[in-house]
Formats: C-alpha cells, structure tokens, sequence
C-alpha cells in the first residue's frame, strides 16, 4: 500500500512524524508537507509565486518532500508529479489541536484530506485535541491506525473524507471510538490592537471557543468526554432546502 502523509504544523512537527511511524505498519509512507506551520490556511493553493520541493530527511533516511506552500498544495503537488505512482490513501497529521466543529472549515489538515477526496483518493485527517506541543502522541498514532487500516474497505462515496479527532488523555482514560457529526460551536472572534516599536497598531486575532452543547452526537462534546470522533465530512455546499423555493422566485 502506498500512503502519502502530509499535515499543515509543518514537516518538522511532532506529529507528523509520530504518523508516519503508525502508517508504516500498513505500506510504503511517503511525506510531503509543508516546510513551515500553515494552521488555519484551509484550502488555499499558491498561485501567484513558484512552489519548490526540498528532500527531507530524518534520522540519516529521506523521507519525503518539504513544500514551501500550503497543505492543498503538498497534496496537488505530490500526487500529480512528485510522486511515481498514486497513492491508495491520504493521511493528514497529526494535528496540534482539535479540528472538530467550525474548525474543520480553517483547518489546513482537513483540507489537505479535502484534496485528496477531490483527486478521488480515500483520506482522512487526525488531530490531537490540545496545543500543547509536548503531548503525548502515542494514543492519536494508535487511533490513526485503528481508523486508516480500515479506510479503503469502508468504500466511502466520491468526495467524503473522515475527520478524526483525539482526546488529549492516559490511555488507560480512553473510552473509544464513536461515529460522529460536525458539532455547532463555535469561535467569538475579536482583535487585540497592539503597537509595534514605531508606534503604528497591528492587530492580533484572539478569542473564546463557544462549545454548543446541545448535540450529545456532536465531535467536540464527543472528544470533551473521552471518546476519539470519526465524522465523515463532504463539500457539497449547496443548500438543498431552499433550492426550489429560490427556483420558483428566479423563475
């Protein structure tokens, strides 16, 4: 099996490579990410500059790729020309904090698994509830696995990918596995205005996470209580319930 491993924390990331150990239990890994942190970029592509592509190595052994673009585009570049054959599957992380609810639609490893559906390659993101960059990783490499030793059986429909997310906990703390939708909370944004060392203001993105509670089945209550998510995400956008009443006024 080849499997083609990417993220957006940056190839030198922890998790990253915490992945690439689980995925070599089930074929050849190949990795091409980015070449620096892209959090939060969701689907962008580099358009207007060139992309370049660096061999990677660790441990004395290459590795991969490192892109200096997005997550879309390691995924674009490496399936299309960079790599010889195609690959069975996409995996995308480990990611440094959670990609449930709203954040899937920011997150830069979602959307390299995005890509991958697109390119009709069966994929799937993985994050690691927490921002701690010193977390423990073996628990999210173990569910990584679990879940991606099963993808190509589970013959999902052309443009869904699964978005798996982590509980930050002891092992001996872990409940499981759950099936899962995307959850309704969201982010209150807001901008600190700050001064640089010239006196000019910048602004800095900050705000609060507003957990929505109501959906017992939703992913962040889900991780919040043990469980690690699978919600199988899908970019139709269209809004089928008010696709005929738009019909009748545009008629």
């Amino acid at each position: 099996m080849r499997i083609l491993v990417t993220n957006d924390d940056g190839i030198e990331s922890r998790g990253i490579h915490a992945l690439v150990h689980a995925m070599r239990r089930l074929g050849d890994v190949i990795v091409i990410a980015p070449d620096r942190q892209q959090s939060a970029v969701g689907h962008a592509l580099t358009v207007a500059s060139p992309l370049r592509a660096t061999p990677f190595s660790r441990d004395g052994e290459v590795i991969g790729w490192a892109i200096n673009g997005t997550p879309a585009d390691c995924v674009k570049l490496g399936v299309s020309t960079l790599m010889e054959q195609r690959p069975d599957m996409i995996i995308s992380g480990i990611n440094h904090g959670s990609n449930t609810s709203v954040n899937a639609i920011y997150s830069g490893t979602v959307s390299a698994a995005t890509e991958g559906t697109l390119m009709g390659i069966p994929s799937m993101a993985v994050s690691l509830a927490t921002f701690d960059e010193s977390a423990d990783m073996s628990l999210a490499a173990e569910v990584a696995y679990e879940v991606a030793s099963r993808l190509l059986s589970l013959d999902l429909p052309l443009g869904t990918l699964l978005n798996v997310n982590v509980p930050p906990i002891p092992r001996e703390d872990y409940k499981g596995l759950r099936v899962t939708r995307q959850g309704h909370s969201e982010w209150k944004d807001r901008y600190d205005v700050r001064l640089d060392p010239h006196g000019k203001p910048y602004y800095w993105l900050t705000g609060d996470f507003v957990t929505v509670t109501e959906l017992e089945d939703a992913d962040d209550i889900v991780v919040a209580n043990g469980w690690a998510s699978i919600t199988p995400l899908h970019y139709e956008l269209t809004n089928f319930n008010i696709l005929e009443t738009l019909r009748d006024q545009f008629a």
